[in-house]
Formats: structure tokens, sequence, C-alpha cells
């Protein structure tokens, strides 16, 4: 198999023509019969190494050229993109939650293009938060909306439609910040659509037909899965990991391709059992510390329980009661 020398002129029929430094491999490229940069890429080292007879350096050296001239050189770092935020507005908008204080917590609240997952106990308020935002999407841009409805799934109990229809009563007392007048015109319940989906199987054919029906159309512009993983856990087997994970991935990548598809912030409410343990300073990342490597969070110092206790507070009604369930909310934003 002949190579060309560094100092040749590149073939017409090679691939890669255009980068001069890649001269030295035009011969094997042209003698393995790949014709196209994506075929050079779509090949794994070992493959591509066999085929073009190169050495190891060499055949990583061209993977890398090939990825380069196909990406081109018109490069920006996040930081620029970050900069940059006011020529492209849309991208940077974000769903507002109705609460200042939450989307200061945000960054201005949902973002238009990812999923966020809103996780937590049982009675944390989930599902709360989710019907505020399925009333926020349908404020007017300047108040924070999309001036669109929702999609609300629910895999596991029914609607909870007199919730809904009490935080609509109670909207002028919670949006202060928005004119009445513009709260009387929107007709919050016509534009909420609600599907249950109690098996894995309905969920995806829902995912797949009937929200991008609604998306394309803009009649709504936010999708809430209330709960995420209830499918998951009442029909997969336990012990069937590998069907579970690859459902689940092929639902969040339905979800996430809705969401860049039509700009629309995607919500998965997912409920959380167990106490997290407490952070460690050299386990910070979330990684169990060695001596809590079998889930069970040991004591500490002796005796006691892994983490102080919040001490229950007086009601109003008498008795004691429990502190509130804590709630946690996870970004993925990409």
């Amino acid at each position: 198999m002949s190579v060309a020398s560094p100092g040749s002129q590149h073939s017409a029929h090679c691939p890669v023509a255009g980068l001069s430094t890649m001269c030295v491999w035009c011969g094997p490229v042209i003698a393995a019969r790949l014709k196209t940069v994506k075929e050079v890429l779509c090949m794994s080292a070992p493959d591509l190494q066999r085929r073009t007879g190169l050495s190891s350096p060499d055949t990583q050296r061209l993977l890398t050229a090939a990825a380069t001239h196909l990406r081109g050189h018109c490069m920006l770092t996040a930081l620029q993109l970050y900069q940059q935020r006011e020529r492209f507005p849309a991208q940077h908008q974000r769903l507002s939650l109705g609460c200042p204080r939450l989307d200061r917590l945000l960054g201005g609240g949902l973002p238009l293009d990812g999923i966020t997952e809103l996780a937590g106990r049982s009675s944390a308020g989930k599902t709360q938060l989710a019907l505020q935002l399925c009333l926020a999407v349908q404020f007017p841009r300047q108040h924070g909306g999309l001036e669109a409805g929702a999609v609300y799934i629910c895999t596991e109990d029914i609607f909870p439609s007199k919730r809904l229809w009490q935080l609509i009563a109670q909207q002028p007392r919670l949006r202060a910040d928005v004119p009445a007048e513009v709260i009387q015109s929107i007709q919050f319940g016509d534009r909420i659509f609600i599907e249950h989906a109690a098996d894995v199987d309905t969920l995806m054919e829902c995912v797949s037909y009937k929200v991008p029906m609604l998306l394309s159309r803009g009649l709504a512009r936010l999708l809430v899965v209330d709960s995420v993983a209830a499918p998951f856990r009442c029909e997969l087997d336990s012990l069937d990991f590998v069907a579970r994970a690859r459902h689940l991935q092929s639902l969040g990548a339905t979800l996430r391709q809705l969401s860049s598809t039509f700009q629309s912030p995607v919500l998965c409410v997912n409920q959380a059992s167990g106490r997290a343990p407490a952070p460690s300073p050299r386990h910070h990342l979330g990684q169990p510390a060695p001596h809590e490597a079998d889930g069970r969070p040991h004591p500490r110092g002796g005796g006691g329980c892994s983490g102080p206790r919040q001490p229950p507070s007086p009601d109003p009604a008498g008795g004691l009661r429990t502190p509130p369930a804590p709630l946690l909310m996870l970004l993925h934003s990409q």
C-alpha cells in the first residue's frame, strides 16, 4: 500500500482534501475506499487502523484531523455564549415559577431547552409546584409566562383538579405583580391538557404522538410528567435493570427532543424515598463515604443519628406538627 509523502498534493478523491497536514494519510485513505470524512469518523480507531494499515498514533491523528475539519474553526466557549446572550434572547429565556425567590435560585426560572427534575419526599409540595407552573406558563411574556397552555401527564393518581381550582382562585393574591385585569382575562382551566398513563407503553405513546401535536400547534409550551418513574416501578421487574434503563433512556431522549424542537420546558416529577446522607467534606459530589458504602448511614461520634434533626413545631390547632419534607430540585439544562 503506497503512502503519499508529506509534500505531495492531495488527490481529488481524498475525503479530507484541503488539509495540508493530512497529505501523509491520503494514500491509505484512498486505498481503504473511504470517500467522505463522515465515513472516517464513523469507524472506531482499531477498525480504521486495520482498514488503512496506519500505525496507532497515525490513526489517532487522522481521526483528530478529520473531526477538526468537519467541525470547522468557528468555536465558542461557554463563557462567550453567555456573554453574547443579548444576541440570542430566545435561548436564554426562561419560564418563571411565579415566585421571585425560586426564580432567583434557578437563574430566572425553568430553561426552555432542557429537562428539569423535581424530586422530593411524599407531601413535599411537588405536585403543588407543578400545578403552579401550569398556570404560570399561561401568563404573558412580560410577566414571565409563554402565553400558552400545559400538558399534564399523570402516571400515579388522578389529576388533582380540586387543588388546581383552588390555585386558580388564589392567583390574584399569589401573583400580585400581575394586574388584576390580566389575570381575569386568562382562562386557566381551558388550557391544561390532561392525560393519564399508567404503564410504560401508554406513556411512550403519549409523548411520541399526542404531545408533539399539541406543541406543534402552539397550544402548549410546558410538559409535566407526574411522576416519571412510577410506570417503571410498577411494570418492570425490579431485577430487570437492563430493560428499565433502556426504557428510561428512550423516554429521556424523547423528552429532550421535544424540549429542543419546540423550545418548551419539560418538568419531570420524581418521588425520593429514604433520607439523604449528610454531606461529607471528602465526598461532596454525592458519593457515599467509605463507611456508608452499604447504603446505611452509620452513627458518627460513637452514637446518635447521622445528622441533626429538625424538632417538631407547635401546631396552631394543638399538638405538634412534623417538619416539612425536604424538596430537592435538580436542573438538567442540556
